[in-house]
């Protein structure tokens, strides 16, 4: 495959590019995007700032207007100059003088203020569930803590933390060209760890190299040595030994039992009052053997870490209370649309939390519970702001969709990409991006040379393409908004004009903002919360004011006058007179405001440009996945055999599912994260429900959709913002 893309001439003239490649070029783009940026003009964009409405004083406070200027630095590139030595011995031993110099903070006496801390001292002392009852502090129950904390954690050494760094300093070096950091990024880490507050870092797991290059970039930053919990059976007694001594946690077997249970109390108390330490370097065992493919290839790649920007724990708990509203269940909300009974929607926003209430979180009040899951939303929306766009995602999005001038139009997806705020992860010269990203994805498609040597890229039916959609979905969230609107207009346009109707008789109709509105509010609440990433303090309607606004920023939409009323640029010169006089200072009788029109007076059309049916058609074909998964499940509503466990029916419908992709080609919904959001939205929805049986939970149809009749309604409300 490699040799096929070579063999193409490689120049950089205007001249050589001729007919046999207008498979490849967008003839709108041509030489001029040839070079593929991951900045548009001086600038990347800044990712990852926290809520400005839960957090406003860490917005400003650890927010600096010069971070943009900072730039990058290579993590992994010692030289002479980072030790406090110079000559040259210094430069052949830098890496070593660098890990001794490493400041690594003293261990704590943390053992004795374990026992001493009133969670302990209350199990000791019985005044606590499970505990050992007034005077039986005895020294074996001592013993007995001291053993627990041996077993979690043992004191960091220095010179094997030293050891370690200087061999993933070399271990690195040999795998990357380079690991990059920005030092705005960094400097607003620095500045939340001056505070003298614990500093609580979570990380998204993006590849299997994480578990060693995070720690190592935040322990080679000064910011000390992370831990994280392991589980004991992964490990050999000799591996779990060094790795304590590395700084790794492994809790004991007690502690994972129920909370009501009367077994582990001790261990559970001694866990909970030790957890502060949160991350662990990687054994060298497992990292060899996860990147045992990458030895030998003889391509050394660049890496790119990214830090989002800290907020007070303190602030978001005392300010998020205020933003708690008004809330409806899914089945509420939506389900009478559905079914044709109302057509008005609720002045409420969606309660919909998918997070499981197991473990720790049992142990807290329900208002607790509530915060604790609204702050992971909160975090997962920054982890994904915070996630650069990869070069696979652009490509599968464009293969997936049956892009035809791969070149053109991977840049014109970057830079869209950029426009919105989202870093990508690549860079380079158009044509090697290409090279390299199609080389990725081999295993995928398929490259077939054609007439006159032009090459055809071809996606494998079946896992392939499944492969492709999983890809693609890391780019929805760059286009979330357009996409959500697309579809929304979609299905206010569904029962007026033929689906495959010419865009100019769909451009015809006046779509008006009262409409757009509620069907951009029905669809995002049919849409799962791990979709949108809607933030708990943002409302829905906001959101959907949002989404408009990006129509008419994208050109999609093109504002029209209200029909039959005086065009708004029309102001008479007599209605002027009567409302432009001078009022006295504090006379607010009579608000300018007044006199605008309200907002159902706005509507709009669909933009008439030449690029506009294509960009629609892209928007709506990235919900298609989710959405024609969601209509594929209410067809199997009256073939699935119920009741059922949920993992039973779940595997019923991935069956089901690729039975179907199988007929209709649909391979692109053959995916059992799909299913499983579909069975929980229709749980949500009152489509489910799950009733307690001698053998646990089982789902049932509800009574209100076990006709026929109802099952198609529900499965019209949704193939209405899918377009074909």
């Amino acid at each position: 495959m490699d040799t096929m893309l070579e063999a193409r001439p490689q120049t950089h003239q205007r001249s050589s590019h001729n007919g046999q490649e207008a498979s490849l070029w967008s003839s709108g783009f041509r030489m001029k995007l040839e070079a593929v940026t991951p900045f548009l003009g001086k600038y990347r964009p800044f990712v990852g700032r926290c809520c400005q409405t839960c957090t406003p004083k860490s917005w400003e406070s650890l927010f600096h207007r010069s971070i943009m200027d900072l730039g990058f630095c290579n993590v992994i590139l010692v030289k002479e100059e980072n030790t406090r030595f110079r000559g040259w011995l210094v430069r052949r031993l830098c890496y070593f003088l660098w890990s001794l110099e490493q400041h690594i903070p003293p261990c704590r006496d943390a053992p004795q203020k374990i026992v001493e801390s009133t969670r302990v001292q209350d199990v000791l002392s019985g005044r606590a569930p499970g505990g050992a009852g007034e005077g039986q502090m005895s020294n074996l129950v001592k013993k007995e803590v001291q053993r627990i904390l041996g077993h979690i954690q043992a004191p960091p050494r220095p010179f094997l933390l030293r050891l370690f760094s200087w061999a993933l300093l070399r271990f690195l070096n040999c795998l990357f060209l380079n690991v990059q950091l920005h030092k705005g990024q960094m400097k607003m880490v620095h500045e939340a760890a001056q505070a003298g507050l614990p500093l609580i870092l979570l990380s998204t797991h993006k590849s299997l190299l994480d578990g060693i290059l995070l720690p190592f970039v935040l322990f080679s930053q000064g910011l000390g040595v992370l831990r994280v919990a392991w589980d004991p059976r992964t490990c050999s007694p000799a591996l779990r030994a060094l790795l304590r001594n590395l700084g790794g946690l492994f809790l004991p077997s007690e502690a994972n039992q129920s909370l009501d249970s009367s077994e582990g109390v001790l261990a559970r108390t001694v866990v909970h009052a030790a957890s502060a330490p949160l991350g662990l370097w990687r054994a060298a065992l497992a990292i060899l053997w996860s990147l045992r493919s990458c030895w030998g290839c003889g391509r050394r790649v660049c890496v790119r870490v990214h830090l989002a920007q800290p907020f007070s724990l303190q602030e978001y708990t005392s300010n998020t209370r205020s933003c708690w509203g008004s809330r409806q269940t899914l089945e509420q909300l939506l389900q009478p649309i559905v079914l044709g009974q109302c057509t008005v929607v609720p002045d409420t926003e969606k309660e919909q939390e998918w997070t499981p209430v197991t473990g720790p979180l049992l142990s807290l009040k329900e208002e607790d519970q509530l915060l604790v899951r609204r702050l992971s939303r909160h975090i997962l929306s920054a982890s994904v702001a915070s996630s650069a766009v990869m070069s696979t995602a652009i490509m599968a999005t464009l293969l997936l969709f049956k892009h035809r001038k791969l070149l053109g139009d991977f840049s014109w997806l970057t830079e869209e990409a950029l426009l919105r705020g989202f870093d990508v992860g690549f860079s380079g010269q158009l044509r090697c991006l290409v090279q390299h990203t199609l080389s990725l994805l081999r295993v995928h498609v398929a490259l077939l040379r054609i007439h006159q040597g032009d090459l055809l890229v071809v996606p494998r039916p079946g896992p392939g393409l499944t492969h492709l959609a999983r890809l693609s979905a890391e780019l929805l969230p760059a286009f979330l908004s357009e996409a959500v609107g697309a579809c929304a207009v979609r299905g206010l346009l569904a029962g007026r004009v033929p689906p495959e109707g010419p865009w100019e008789l769909q451009g015809i109709e006046l779509l008006s903002q009262n409409e757009l509105y509620r069907q951009i509010l029905l669809l995002v609440h049919l849409l799962p919360q791990d979709l949108l990433l809607l933030q708990p303090c943002q409302s829905s309607y906001c959101y959907c004011q949002e989404v408009l606004d990006r129509l008419i920023q994208c050109g999609l939409l093109v504002a029209e006058e209200t029909p039959g009323c005086q065009p708004a640029c029309d102001i008479g010169r007599q209605r002027l007179s009567s409302k432009l006089l001078w009022k006295t200072s504090g006379d607010f009788t009579d608000s300018d405001s007044d006199d605008f029109m309200e907002a159902e007076g706005r509507y709009f059309r669909l933009s008439q440009q030449s690029r506009c049916p294509d960009f629609f058609l892209f928007l709506c074909r990235l919900l298609s996945p989710l959405l024609k998964a969601f209509a594929q499940a209410a067809t199997f509503l009256h073939q699935g055999q119920l009741p059922d466990t949920e993992s039973g029916y779940t595997e019923q419908l991935f069956q089901f599912l690729q039975a179907t992709a199988q007929e209709e080609g649909i391979f692109e919904c053959a995916d059992p994260n799909l299913a499983i959001s579909a069975i929980w939205t229709f749980r949500d929805l009152g489509v489910l429900q799950q009733m307690p049986s001698p053998e646990g939970p089982r789902l049932h149809l509800s009574s209100a959709f076990a006709s026929r009749d109802n099952q198609e309604k529900l499965e019209q409300f949704i193939w209405q913002f899918i377009c074909s």
